[in-house]
Protein backbone atom coordinates (compact mmCIF):
# COMPACT_ATOMS: atom_id res chain seq x y z
CA UNK A 1 0.00 0.00 0.00
CA UNK A 2 0.97 3.47 -1.13
CA UNK A 3 2.04 6.29 1.63
CA UNK A 4 0.22 9.36 0.29
CA UNK A 5 1.04 11.18 3.63
CA UNK A 6 3.85 13.20 1.51
CA UNK A 7 1.91 13.69 -1.69
CA UNK A 8 -0.65 15.17 0.49
CA UNK A 9 1.92 17.68 2.38
CA UNK A 10 3.46 18.92 -1.10
CA UNK A 11 -0.38 19.41 -1.77
CA UNK A 12 -1.80 21.34 1.12
CA UNK A 13 1.53 23.41 0.65
CA UNK A 14 1.21 24.51 -2.60
CA UNK A 15 -2.26 25.50 -1.61
CA UNK A 16 -1.77 27.42 1.31
CA UNK A 17 1.44 29.42 -0.59
CA UNK A 18 -1.39 29.96 -3.57
CA UNK A 19 -4.17 30.73 -0.79
CA UNK A 20 -2.19 34.24 -0.20
CA UNK A 21 -2.44 35.15 -3.99
CA UNK A 22 -5.92 35.26 -3.63
CA UNK A 23 -5.93 37.06 -0.81
CA UNK A 24 -3.93 39.93 -1.98
CA UNK A 25 -5.61 39.86 -4.97
CA UNK A 26 -9.30 39.77 -3.78
CA UNK A 27 -11.91 42.17 -6.29
CA UNK A 28 -12.47 45.46 -5.69
CA UNK A 29 -15.25 47.91 -7.10
CA UNK A 30 -12.67 49.21 -9.74
CA UNK A 31 -11.31 45.59 -9.43
CA UNK A 32 -13.86 42.69 -9.94
CA UNK A 33 -13.31 39.35 -9.86
CA UNK A 34 -12.98 37.77 -13.42
CA UNK A 35 -15.75 35.32 -12.02
CA UNK A 36 -18.23 38.72 -11.42
CA UNK A 37 -17.01 40.10 -14.56
CA UNK A 38 -17.68 37.19 -17.27
CA UNK A 39 -20.82 37.06 -15.13
CA UNK A 40 -21.96 40.83 -15.76
CA UNK A 41 -20.84 40.02 -19.54
CA UNK A 42 -24.35 38.03 -19.78
CA UNK A 43 -25.83 41.26 -18.95
CA UNK A 44 -24.08 43.28 -21.83
CA UNK A 45 -26.45 41.68 -24.68
CA UNK A 46 -29.15 43.80 -23.63
CA UNK A 47 -27.91 46.56 -20.90
CA UNK A 48 -24.98 47.33 -22.80
CA UNK A 49 -21.06 46.40 -21.97
CA UNK A 50 -21.07 49.69 -19.63
CA UNK A 51 -24.78 49.05 -18.29
CA UNK A 52 -25.94 51.94 -20.21
CA UNK A 53 -27.46 50.90 -23.65
CA UNK A 54 -29.87 53.95 -24.73
CA UNK A 55 -33.33 52.71 -25.74
CA UNK A 56 -35.85 51.16 -23.79
CA UNK A 57 -34.18 48.69 -21.95
CA UNK A 58 -32.81 50.77 -18.28
CA UNK A 59 -29.21 51.82 -17.53
CA UNK A 60 -28.67 49.62 -14.69
CA UNK A 61 -24.87 51.28 -14.56
CA UNK A 62 -23.84 53.34 -11.01
CA UNK A 63 -27.33 52.71 -9.58
CA UNK A 64 -27.12 51.90 -6.06
CA UNK A 65 -26.46 48.65 -5.14
CA UNK A 66 -28.95 47.69 -2.84
CA UNK A 67 -31.71 49.08 -5.18
CA UNK A 68 -30.31 46.43 -7.72
CA UNK A 69 -29.64 44.19 -5.22
CA UNK A 70 -33.66 44.15 -4.31
CA UNK A 71 -34.68 44.03 -8.03
CA UNK A 72 -32.30 41.02 -9.15
CA UNK A 73 -33.91 39.37 -5.85
CA UNK A 74 -37.45 40.48 -6.63
CA UNK A 75 -37.24 39.02 -10.58
CA UNK A 76 -35.37 35.78 -9.39
CA UNK A 77 -39.18 35.35 -7.04
CA UNK A 78 -41.09 36.36 -9.94
CA UNK A 79 -42.00 39.61 -7.84
CA UNK A 80 -41.55 41.33 -10.64
CA UNK A 81 -44.62 41.93 -12.95
CA UNK A 82 -44.47 42.76 -16.59
CA UNK A 83 -41.00 40.89 -17.68
CA UNK A 84 -39.65 39.70 -20.64
CA UNK A 85 -36.87 37.84 -19.44
CA UNK A 86 -35.18 38.82 -16.57
CA UNK A 87 -37.08 36.49 -13.89
CA UNK A 88 -35.37 33.64 -15.94
CA UNK A 89 -32.29 35.08 -16.50
CA UNK A 90 -31.92 36.14 -12.51
CA UNK A 91 -33.23 32.35 -11.31
CA UNK A 92 -29.55 30.89 -12.76
CA UNK A 93 -27.96 33.16 -10.16
CA UNK A 94 -27.71 32.04 -6.61
CA UNK A 95 -28.23 35.07 -4.51
CA UNK A 96 -24.51 35.99 -3.48
CA UNK A 97 -23.77 36.06 -7.20
CA UNK A 98 -26.67 38.68 -7.80
CA UNK A 99 -25.05 40.48 -5.27
CA UNK A 100 -21.77 40.64 -6.76
CA UNK A 101 -23.16 41.74 -9.73
CA UNK A 102 -24.95 44.63 -8.26
CA UNK A 103 -21.74 45.87 -6.61
CA UNK A 104 -20.19 45.55 -9.51
CA UNK A 105 -22.39 47.43 -11.69
CA UNK A 106 -22.88 50.22 -8.87
CA UNK A 107 -19.75 50.81 -9.56
CA UNK A 108 -18.86 50.52 -13.09
CA UNK A 109 -16.73 53.25 -14.62
CA UNK A 110 -15.53 54.22 -11.07
CA UNK A 111 -11.62 53.94 -11.05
Amino acid sequence: MKNYGFTAFLLLTAWAGSSSVWAESAPTASHPSTQVALMASSCANCHGTDGKLAGAIPAIANRPAGVLEAQLLAFKQDQQPNTTVMNRIAKGFSDEELKALAEYFAHIGQD
